[in-house]
């Protein structure tokens, strides 16, 4: 049988109406009164309103998560639903709620991350995005409140000491196009983006021209084909804007996983097979990529270990009674082989 407040009140050798007003904090039970009831309370196991837990413990047992503000949009939802049901399940593990928010309220502008702050609604905080607004950066460092910048690598002197984990983009890109000239392809393409707020397609596209250069090949800038945005449309945009240099290139390396299947797409309607005649290599791993023929060969990013990691890391500095120095985790993706670059070209 459940423990009831009619069990606790005689434990607690009071009536069942102090017992609940304990547990609502009314100010007519006095401290030492309401003190007792929540810790036998605690004691038993009772479940109860978290503002009555948050009494003995003064926390909301909530964490807050921080998300770009193109999260709800399909083509980045794909990547960070998967990524926000690692980070729900590493959080429910240790019976801890989460709070999904942007850094701005979208329709006043106010900080989300302030609001979540001051009304100590959360114990700690997530950070899924590479940058700040200044003067939320200012307050967040000021309120001495724990975070974890999870998933972007955060370039930022404001934040060398705090806790980033993230996946190595540089060792992802040349892993993509590692494999690429390891199958016999010299002349690969990369479709980047020209505008984003953090440094990972910088990074990839790093990784793409060290390996060519590790194989002796110099990459050529006109190669890189940079795109307005990490969806669908601009690996699609990113072919038919370079049709003619698409003819002299056997295979192409696009960022992401979105924009590899808007290459596929592209190539699909000028007659260009995908392997046959091109061979296409993704970035992130998305479950989307499976659904279409020729399943797409991709580089992983390792999802599970990285919100595992970040989740363990901000309940450290919960949980941590002196500060705790910043750590760096850098984790390495790899290469899952599937149908779309075929056998090597001397096959």
């Amino acid at each position: 049988m459940s423990f009831t407040t009619k069990d606790l009140a005689r434990l607690a050798g009071v009536s069942q109406s102090t017992v609940s007003r304990s547990l609502n904090n009314s100010p007519l039970i006095s401290e030492e009164t309401r003190n007792r009831i929540l810790k036998i309370a605690e004691e038993q196991g009772f479940e109860f309103n978290a503002n009555a837990r948050s009494l003995i413990t003064n926390r909301s047992n909530t964490i807050g998560i921080i998300y770009p503000e193109d999260f709800m949009d399909f083509n980045a939802n794909l990547y960070f639903g998967a990524f926000h049901g690692q980070v729900q399940q590493s959080l429910e593990q240790v019976n801890l709620d989460l709070i999904v928010a942007f850094a701005n309220n979208r329709f006043s502008g106010l900080s989300n991350i302030k609001k979540l702050i001051i009304g100590k609604k959360v114990d700690g905080l997530l950070i899924a995005r590479s940058t700040l607004p200044s003067d939320t950066k200012l307050f967040l460092k000021s309120s001495r409140i724990p975070y974890v910048f999870l998933h972007h690598y955060l370039h930022d002197p404001d934040f060398e000491d705090s806790d980033r984990v993230y996946t190595d983009h540089m060792r992802g890109g040349f892993l993509a196009t590692e494999h690429l000239v390891n199958l016999g392809h010299r002349n690969i393409a990369t479709v980047t983006m020209s505008e984003y707020d953090g440094n990972e397609y910088i990074l990839r596209t790093e990784g793409y021209r060290s390996a060519l250069r590790g194989f002796d090949i110099e990459p050529d800038e006109s190669l890189i084909f940079q795109g307005g945005s990490h969806y669908f449309q601009s690996g699609y945009d990113a072919v038919m804007q370079n049709i003619s240099t698409i003819k002299r290139i056997t295979a192409v390396f696009a960022q992401n996983d979105m924009m590899a299947l808007g290459v596929k797409e592209a190539l699909n309607e000028l007659s260009i097979r995908v392997p046959e005649d091109i061979a296409l290599v993704g970035f992130d791993d998305i479950e989307f990529c499976t659904y279409f023929k020729p399943h797409l060969t991709t580089i992983h990013q390792p999802r599970e270990q990285m919100t595992k990691l970040a989740c363990e890391r901000l309940l450290d500095r919960i949980e941590s009674k002196r500060p705790m120095k910043g750590k760096d985790l850098k984790l390495q993706p790899t290469l899952v082989v599937r149908d779309s670059c075929g056998s090597s070209l001397s096959n």
